[in-house]
């Protein structure tokens, strides 16, 4: 109380200052380029910002801290996963890379030709059939163009059609959906073929796939190249739903993969260049060289048959020669002669020219095994001789 009273006009002056300035800051007006603003808000905003700065920089702060190191771990875990997927996906890339090179050294073996789409020509669609029975379009290319009929008309989405009638200046392209249409098609992964066709609803369906297949909902359907019209490969559209059919044929809707509604310009394939696939020259091993490497040894020949059916056998004849095991010497007959003691003794065999030849070549190896049936010789038998009987003197 003794500061109060002690100073107590000064505070009142401090207090008449202070409200004259605060009257004359809500009064005065501080004109900018948008708008004015009173004087007593630019004080309060100034007042106020650095305290707003500040708390806004300790949540940045705190929030990046949070994301920045504990949810690291999370990111770490994340890391690790993704790791392990660039791996599996590089021994995928190498298999894939392996069967590529495989089949393209089967296609080049098999004498295989590829379609590649070599020239296009750029149209503009000029207007339709305005007809629900026949969907077709017109181009504003023709005869004079170059354009013929049968040529296949794509999108950069996909196909389209084919063109149906040519005239001077333009032509009609009969677009897929149409009932008349017809391509020969493939589905991606099943690899099933089949016809793609319109029906009289506007809707595209594929015929001729058995019922006991399995068809997934999402899968790609491409040109098998087999209508001689659309090269091979080219996206037609997606699987969208599969029913049993009639006939024991499944009912295949599949999605364009172009809008056939709203076209504007399209492309006329105007010539399609096949080629051979051409042999592996990197190096690597070709697919008919692993064929050959497969195919059975064939044995040699012997090398004079002649002097083998003349009694003189060849070298290696009449035996079986293994390493240096030599089997099998075939001999020139049995023949006896009588003893001293009257009785028959067998004289030794002797061996063929073809036994002597293989005991002696006891160093062939076991590439030249050539195993030749001996030619049977009749044994010649001596008969035994019978002694002379005497008279006895008795």
């Amino acid at each position: 109380m003794d500061v109060l009273g002690r100073y107590r006009n000064l505070i009142v002056l401090v207090g008449v200052l202070f409200a004259q300035v605060l009257g004359l800051a809500v009064q005065v007006k501080r004109t900018s380029d948008s708008e004015p603003t009173r004087l007593i808000r630019v004080w309060a905003v100034g007042a106020v910002t650095p305290f707003e700065k500040a708390l806004v920089w300790t949540q940045t702060s705190s929030g990046n801290l949070w994301h920045n190191y504990f949810y690291l771990r999370g990111v770490r875990a994340e890391n690790r996963g993704l790791k392990a997927q660039i791996e599996q996906m590089r021994l995928e890339q190498v298999r894939m890379s392996q069967d590529a090179d495989q089949a393209r050294r089967l296609q080049a073996l098999l004498g295989f030709k590829e379609q590649f789409i070599s020239q296009t020509m750029a149209a503009q669609v000029i207007g339709g059939s305005g007809s629900e029975s026949s969907r077709s379009v017109f181009i504003d290319k023709g005869r004079d163009d170059g354009v013929k009929p049968d040529m296949a008309v794509i999108t950069a989405d996909g196909v389209v059609g084919k063109v149906w009638r040519v005239y001077g200046s333009t032509s009609e392209v009969l677009l897929i959906d149409d009932q008349t249409s017809g391509a020969g098609v493939i589905l991606d992964k099943s690899r099933l073929q089949g016809i793609l066709r319109g029906t009289p609803s506007g809707e595209v369906v594929i015929e001729k796939v058995m019922s006991d297949e399995t068809v997934p909902a999402g899968e790609l359907v491409l040109t098998s190249g087999g209508d001689r019209v659309f090269p091979k490969g080219l996206l037609v559209g997606r699987v969208t739903k599969v029913t049993p059919g009639s006939e024991l044929f499944l009912n295949i809707r599949v999605r364009p993969a172009a809008n056939l509604n709203k076209l504007e310009e399209v492309l006329v394939v105007t010539k399609i260049d096949e080629r051979q696939a051409e042999p592996d020259r990197t190096g690597a091993a070709r697919a008919v060289d692993i064929l050959a490497e497969r195919l059975p040894g064939v044995p040699s020949k012997p090398e004079n048959p002649e002097k083998d059916a003349a009694g003189t056998a060849a070298p290696g004849t009449g035996a079986t020669t293994t390493g240096a095991t030599t089997t099998g010497a075939t001999t020139t007959g049995a023949q006896t002669s009588p003893g001293s003691d009257g009785k028959p003794k067998p004289v030794p065999p002797q061996a063929s020219a073809g036994g002597a030849s293989a005991a002696s070549s006891g160093r062939s190896t076991a590439a030249d095994t050539v195993k030749v049936t001996p030619k049977p010789v009749k044994a010649t038998v001596v008969p035994k001789p019978q002694p002379a009987v005497e008279d006895s003197p008795h």
